[in-house]
């Protein structure tokens, strides 16, 4: 590359600029020599080289101009950074490359020449800085007003394809390489026209006008195009299959750039049914002039008359010219496709700027254009409107249509919250269509238009892009607010595709059939899916290998079960055997079938004996997903897909194993999902606990322990310890002795590893193995536990704190649990230092991160309640519980999120279910409760006020509330509290304040039936004050009678009565004493509120 530059700037140094012919010959020599050599010039010859070409472009007449600028482009390309000192002089007000790029430049060719060097300037290189911000905007706006300019007579088709394509580049480089985010409504609006503009560019049968900038609308405004009668009726459901894949048997002409025409549809001359169907039914509906100016519309309108000549013109105009027939001559004919080539290129050069404008423009403002580019469904009477779909289904590149795909998926990318709006299953009978339901009909013309696209597409890349498309879809539908129908469909028509012969296609067609059994599981419709027979939709679909979907079990046989295959165990029901589960498990055990495609080549390693890897592992998602989603249609095979766990991480690729970890773990979670004390599957349709011990005595005797302890990939260590913490605890129980201790000494081992992945994994299943009941109890498994977590505890990734907190948690829980059933002899065991070690570590911890801080309160709040009279007085553990009440009550008061503050006002209500805690002595007293007063009062989240109410009423004397002034303070702000249950900002909080007025009412009742003599007169003086408001929420807390409130505690309405009553029986004694001193008649109120509630009752069963 030296010799070059040398070469190069010897050129230079001989020419003198008024030799204007040489002049142009070294141009074109520096353009040849740069573009042939790939040459990287080093920025000594590129300063003499680039002060040359400009002072060329300055002093030469502009004949020469062409040549010396496309030396320039030659020269920035890729050099932009080292270009700096000579950006004024190209890019300034005055600069070169503005002035010969202006649309005033009558000089196409040098205009884009121009356009040409300035897109070049725009390459980023990695690590270098980019253009300043001023140079960028000089550059977008040419470059947008260069899309935005019309074709004049007298300009070249090539040269002005080319000429928007160097644009096209320009813009995609300043959106990628300067990060560029495309901000003003203006800007997007323009930008998105132009795109809109330069994708349909010269395809044909089309003929469209889009207005100069596109702006956010929830509704379709422009397209009121001329109304065109045409048959719109739904394709009969695709009997024609067999006839989808014939090829053209016209040689493909050299000057067609490699292009595939869109001979599926039919050889020449002999229209296939199934084509001519297709055509009549979607290459009719062509669009005219979104412009509502009637003299633009009925010229740009190019349609033929309908019936059979306007099906034979659409096709002959993007057929391949082939025939002998045809109206050219040969050289005609080489330059109209030579011509097509380059109009492909700038529909896709339009698609590629489209796909980085996406990545550029916020979700959120990305969906205010959704209906330019989106397909809606059709009014009666008026076409379809111009959209992406357009050209998936009519553009006679596959490539182009594979581009159009790509964008459309990155659009559909991320779209769940905005599509979530979507709903038809009721009929809307309105004047005007909700948004709801526009939405809706978009949703179901995108399944019905990329349906259409996968029957009619020959290139299996492109295949390829439809079904990664649909599965985009697939993944973002709100389909439980649509009318079913959508999914069966979709399922039907990809069976076939799963035995193409490209192994791209059959990957993504897994993927699809992964994203319908995943998206909003369990839906009725995919569980109808599940259960059809295997052969229904494969019928007749030419492509279909028996082999896969024969009924027969060879991959049954194929797995060495234990002992008698349980095909139906206790409780799995299964009458026909699941066909996406059997087809899954056989791509992934049985050997591979010879009738593959050469691109299997690229996936080596397996490709003697099993499918392709790619093939496999899509395989091994899907059952996951399976798994995930439709549990009760995978347990009857339950130990078969345990066996092909086992098999996979046996295999010596990580990739394998890794996913037949994931799908072990997926078995675990969805036993332990059915045996939940909520779970709403019956006993009996469970995996019995027996069979779930057998699978889980194979797993510990197959390769699971060995990846645990060796493994090199720790991804892999990872999963394989999810997996192990997905083990049911009464399955666990049944193990062999050996087996279990097995486990727990792999745990504890990997805690200490030394990656964090695996460690939070290892303190994570620690903290689900604590809550075994048969672990739980042995005080040294706990031990060990215990100072496992601590370690972890200390770690400095936050991840593999967090995950230790929360196992603290759950192992403080397990001390509560244990002082609860077993009494003394469990805490006098266990040992003291232990416990004040997790004291110390649990407070430290709660100023940690609010991931980790959630956590340690929790734990904070049980190892306070663990503690007894004899810790609480040794003086090693008096400090630290001072400061770790301190730390509860700071964190209540803290700015932390809500889960932290809801967790630390539940952690003081267990504090004060400890009697041995000096509470209402200690001055740590008066800070809680005024802690738990002030958030009851005033926090936004209301979930957090109903736990604070619920702290507040947990002492179960009145000594523990202190003062009679503490007292009242808690009594008055509970009242305040009450009346302020209603007022909210957040409307997502209103739906808490039932269960926040449940709890304050129960919690003022609780400190009236513990009232003293002293705390009454206050008390009076809130109740002759709000009176009535009180007495109308207690009449409702009455009233509402079996709920279950926030606190998931069940008061039946009796239970309620009864507290009122002993409330007013205790201060009826009191107020009897005082008998004369004072006027307090707070019991006969409460008397009062007492009879009104009765009479309703009474009222309302007459």
């Amino acid at each position: 590359s030296q010799d070059v530059c040398a070469l190069l700037v010897q050129a230079c140094q001989l020419v003198h600029l008024d030799q204007e012919h040489l002049v142009s010959k070294v141009c074109q020599l520096i353009h040849h020599l740069l573009n042939r050599f790939q040459v990287m010039v080093d920025e000594q010859n590129l300063n003499f080289l680039l002060s040359y070409c400009i002072s060329a472009l300055k002093q030469c007449s502009s004949w020469t101009h062409v040549e010396i600028l496309q030396a320039l482009a030659a020269l920035v390309y890729n050099n932009g950074p080292k270009c700096q000192k000579y950006l004024p002089d190209l890019l300034g007000k005055t600069g070169l490359l503005v002035q010969f790029s202006d649309s005033t430049q009558p000089d196409v060719e040098l205009r884009r020449a121009a356009v040409r060097s300035m897109a070049n300037l725009c390459l980023s290189v990695p690590g270098q800085p980019y253009l300043d911000e001023s140079y960028r905007s000089v550059c977008f706006q040419t470059f947008l007003s260069v899309l935005q300019s019309s074709k004049t007579s007298d300009v070249d088709d090539i040269t002005f394809c080319m000429l928007l394509q160097n644009a096209l580049k320009g813009i995609q480089s300043l959106l990628n390489g300067g990060k560029m985010k495309l901000m003003q409504t203006d800007q997007i609006g323009s930008l998105l026209a132009v795109l809109k503009k330069c994708m349909f560019h010269g395809l044909p049968g089309l003929s469209i006008e889009v207005p100069a900038a596109l702006y956010p609308a929830p509704l379709p405004q422009y397209d009121k195009r001329s109304p065109v009668k045409q048959e719109q009726s739904e394709p009969a459901a695709f009997k024609q299959t067999g006839n989808r894949r014939k090829k053209s048997k016209g040689k493909q002409k050299k000057g067609e750039f490699g292009e595939e025409g869109r001979e599926d549809l039919g050889d020449a001359g002999n229209e296939s049914v199934l084509g001519a169907d297709m055509l009549k039914l979607h290459l009719g509906d062509v669009q005219s002039s979104p412009y509502s100016d009637p003299r633009t519309r009925a010229s740009d309108v190019a349609y033929v008359p309908a019936g059979k000549d306007r099906l034979s013109s659409h096709c002959t105009s993007w057929k391949r010219i082939s025939s002998s027939e045809s109206e050219y001559s040969d050289a005609e004919g080489g330059i109209q496709s030579k011509m097509r080539s380059y109009q492909a290129n700038v529909r896709q050069g339009a698609l590629a700027c489209f796909l980085s404008a996406i990545k550029s423009i916020e979700k959120r403002v990305l969906y205010g254009y959704w209906s330019a580019f989106v397909p809606d469904a059709p009014g009666i009477g008026s076409p379809q409107s111009v959209s992406l779909m357009t050209i998936a289904l009519k553009d006679p590149s596959p490539k182009t249509r594979a581009c159009a795909l790509q964008v459309l998926s990155a659009i559909l990318e991320g779209s769940k919250q905005f599509l979530s709006v979507a709903e038809d299953a009721n009929d809307h009978k309105r004047a005007f269509t909700p948004f709801s339901v526009t939405i809706a009909s978009s949703i179901r013309e995108l399944h019905r238009c990329l349906l259409l696209a996968l029957v009619a597409e020959s290139s299996s890349q492109t295949l390829t892009q439809i079904v990664k498309c649909l599965a985009n879809l697939v993944s973002n539908a709100p389909y439980s607010r649509l009318k079913p129908g959508l999914l069966t469909r979709v399922w039907n028509q990809i069976k076939p595709y799963i035995c193409h012969k490209d192994v791209n296609v059959r990957v993504s067609s897994l993927t699809l059939l992964g994203a319908i059994v995943s998206v909003q599981a369990p839906l009725p419709e995919v569980q109808l899916l599940l259960q059809q027979p295997s052969s229904s939709g494969l019928n007749n679909s030419g492509s279909t290998t028996p082999h896969r979907f024969n009924a027969s079990e060879q991959w049954r046989k194929a797995l060495p079960s234990e002992g008698e295959p349980t095909d139906n165990p206790a409780g799995c029901t299964s009458s026909e055997p699941c066909w996406l589960l059997r087809l899954c498990v056989s791509i992934v055990v049985l050997p591979r079938e010879d009738s593959c495609s050469d691109s299997d080549a690229n996936f080596p390693s397996f490709s003697s004996v099993y499918e392709p890897c790619p093939l496999r592992l899509e395989s091994l998602q899907v059952l996951a997903l399976l798994v995930k989603g439709y549990f009760s249609m995978a347990q009857s095979y339950f130990l078969e897909l345990g066996e092909v766990a086992c098999r996979c991480m046996e295999e010596m690729d990580p990739s394998i194993q890794l996913h037949g970890a994931k799908l072990l773990e997926e078995l675990g979670t969805g036993v332990l999902q059915q045996y939940k004390p909520d779970s709403a599957v019956a006993p009996d349709q469970r995996v019995p606990v027996s069979v779930v011990v057998t699978f889980w005595t194979v797993i510990l005797n197959g390769p699971l322990p060995g990846t645990l302890q060796n493994s090199p990939h720790a991804t892999l260590q990872t999963s394989a310890c999810d997996a192990l913490s997905s083990i049911l605890p009464e399955a666990f129980s049944s193990l062999q002795n050996d087996q279990q201790i097995l486990c727990v000494t792999l745990l504890l081992g990997l805690n200490h590893s030394e990656n964090p992945l695996v460690k939070a994994a290892a303190a994570r299943a620690l903290g689900v193995y604590i809550l075994f009941p048969c672990l739980r109890q042995d005080v040294m498994f706990v031990a060990d536990t215990a100072n496992a977590i601590l370690n972890s505890l200390h770690d400095k990734s936050p991840n593999v704190r967090a995950k230790a907190a929360w196992s603290l948690g759950n192992l403080t829980d397990t001390l509560i649990i244990n002082m609860e059933t077993m009494g003394q002899s469990f805490q006098e065991e266990f040992s003291d230092l232990l416990l004040l070690k997790m004291l110390r570590s649990a407070t430290e911890a709660s100023k940690d991160r609010d991931k980790v801080k959630s956590n340690a309160v929790r734990a904070l709040g049980n190892v306070l309640h663990f503690l007894q009279p004899y810790h609480i007085a040794n003086p090693r553990f008096r400090e630290a519980i001072e400061e770790s009440l301190q730390a509860l009550i700071s964190t209540v008061q803290s700015e932390a999120t809500m889960k932290v503050r809801w967790n630390a006002c539940y952690a003081l209500g267990n504090v004060f279910k400890n009697p041995a805690l000096p509470l209402g002595e200690a001055p740590w007293t008066t800070q809680a409760y005024s802690a738990l007063s002030s958030v009851v009062k005033s926090c936004k989240n209301f979930k957090v006020r109903i736990k604070s109410a619920m702290a507040l009423s947990i002492p179960s004397k009145r000594e523990c509330y202190g003062s009679a002034e503490q007292f009242c303070q808690i009594w008055s702000a509970l009242v305040v509290a009450l009346q302020k249950s209603e007022d909210t900002e957040d409307f997502l909080e209103f739906k808490y304040s039932a269960s926040l007025r449940t709890q304050i009412c129960q919690a003022l009742l609780h400190l009236l039936s513990l009232a003293k003599s002293t705390d009454l007169p206050v008390i009076w003086e809130t109740i002759t004050e709000n009176g009535n408001a009180i007495k109308s929420y207690v009449l409702q807390y009455l009233k509402s009678g079996v709920e279950e409130n926030e606190a998931g505690v069940q008061t039946d309405l009796c239970e309620r009565e009864r507290v009122l009553k002993g409330a007013i029986e205790h201060l009826g004694g009191i107020e009897k004493q005082l008998e004369g001193k004072a006027r307090v008649r707070v019991s006969v109120y409460l008397e009062d509120v007492l009879t009104n509630h009765a009479n309703a009752t009474e009222l309302t069963e007459a």
